[in-house]
């Protein structure tokens, strides 16, 4: 189903329909603050298996991130990090980052790639945040691509829905999503690397 939720104040009622979604291992396509991503609840298997096979790919291959509503949440799913890192965390977050931290034995291991790492985003997007904090945990996110050759992200969300209607379960319409991925950063050994630049500026690191 396509439904429609108002990016600035997202009822209750359209979030606690897509939280009851994930809750039944659902797949939903959710906007953010960058791209629309594929997402489900990081603890049901079957939904992120779906996810995998939706873009042809292995679970443990693949670059998958959670969708936190905030810091308080880092400590569950990561191994502990520098002082100087949660500064930067706190100051760029809500915003276009993903940081690849190391995972603790939290995150499942059917997601854990063999480095062991997960990626940290926090939206600046109340739809994810608002999903995150009804579900109680944080959700997992792919970002979907666009097969044309000049169009990296489709940006409409009706025409994701026409393409994706028959695979996933909710296409959440939050008006048209960006076309510019987040900004991926590597902090797992200490010094931060920058694997992707994306939306977010690197010249504030």
């Amino acid at each position: 189903m396509l439904l429609r939720i108002h990016p600035e104040t997202p009822s209750q009622r359209q979030i606690n329909h897509v939280v009851e979604c994930l809750k039944d291992g659902g797949i939903v396509i959710s906007p953010t603050d960058t791209v629309y991503g594929l997402t489900c609840d990081i603890f049901k298997a079957k939904a992120i298996e779906r996810i995998a096979r939706i873009k042809g790919i292995k679970p443990d291959k693949a670059n998958f991130s959670f969708l936190c509503a905030d810091l308080s949440e880092l400590s569950d799913y990561t191994k502990p990090i520098s002082n100087d890192l949660f500064k930067l965390m706190r100051r760029l977050l809500p915003g276009p980052y993903t940081f690849i931290l190391n995972a603790n034995n939290t995150v499942p291991k059917y997601i854990q790639n063999k480095k062991k790492t997960v990626g940290i985003r926090i939206p600046e997007n109340n739809i994810p945040i608002e999903i995150v904090k009804m579900l109680g945990h944080p959700i997992m996110s792919s970002s979907i691509h666009d097969e044309d050759d000049l169009v990296e992200y489709t940006t409409d969300p009706e025409l994701i829905y026409e393409k994706y209607k028959n695979l996933v379960d909710i296409v959440i319409d939050g008006g048209f999503g960006g076309n510019l991925a987040s900004t991926v950063l590597d902090c797992t050994s200490g010094e931060i690397e920058i694997i992707r630049k994306g939306l977010g500026p690197v010249d504030v690191l």
